[in-house]
């Protein structure tokens, strides 16, 4: 998978896309992820990326044609699947559409920063529109660093154990059953017995279980998803 992002701020993505699984996922050749600086396609020598709102109001809006040109050029090297943007309308991330951003081979994402992109831009060149949450950030790079973390460890591949991911929670619209490691008594406090029973049918019924009345509990509205 290819994924480019386009950004005023690529140090922001440094970090994250550098470590852990999605270094590994990069190292061994399942995701490339290419972050461009958006100054890059100016309007002018000093790096003019921004203008004052239409209608007059606090903020900055990134203007259309550095957003414009950087796309084009970039769609030269191939279509995309989709054309992300990441705003806090946009529609809820979760586990359902990493799983299907995770089945495509080209992304592009775009990180909104100040009060947003022209609406313009919207309209003609993005496809999907992605909050990871009702809230606001200073921009959309820690949001895209997010939503390619969830995509990439779905690759095949990427993780040591690839069941791992199959058994992460809101797959199949549950949340994870409770997980334990050694010592089996910690503090008094001892771990389920069905653990050690050795008896995988058993143990897989257990979690199945523990699943459901997790999700029950703490997130019924998952039930109605189903």
């Amino acid at each position: 998978m290819k994924i480019d992002i386009i950004t005023v701020l690529p140090e922001l993505l440094e970090s994250p896309l550098s470590h852990s699984i999605m270094k590994r996922a990069q190292e061994k050749g399942l995701l490339e992820v290419k972050v461009h600086l958006l100054r890059k396609w100016a309007v002018n020598q000093y790096g003019q990326v921004d203008d004052y709102q239409y209608g007059g109001g606090a903020g900055m809006v990134m203007m259309c044609e550095p957003l414009a040109n950087a796309i084009e050029e970039l769609q030269q090297e191939g279509a995309y699947d989709a054309i992300i943007y990441m705003t806090p309308d946009g529609k809820t991330f979760n586990q359902r559409t990493a799983n299907m951003l995770s089945l495509k081979e080209r992304l592009l994402i775009i990180c909104g920063h100040y009060k947003g992109i022209d609406q313009r831009i919207r309209d003609k060149y993005v496809t999907m529109e992605i909050s990871i949450g009702d809230f606001v950030l200073s921009g959309g790079e820690l949001a895209a660093a997010v939503v390619i973390d969830a995509i990439g460890r779905l690759l095949p591949g990427v993780l040591n154990d690839e069941t791992s991911a199959l058994t992460d929670s809101f797959q199949d619209n549950l949340l994870a059953p409770p997980v334990y490691t050694r010592p089996a008594d910690f503090m008094g406090m001892k771990i389920p017995e069905i653990l050690l029973s050795g008896d995988p049918k058993k143990i897989e019924d257990w979690r199945y279980d523990q699943s459901v009345e997790r999700t029950r509990q703490r997130r019924p509205d998952l039930f109605d998803e189903q």
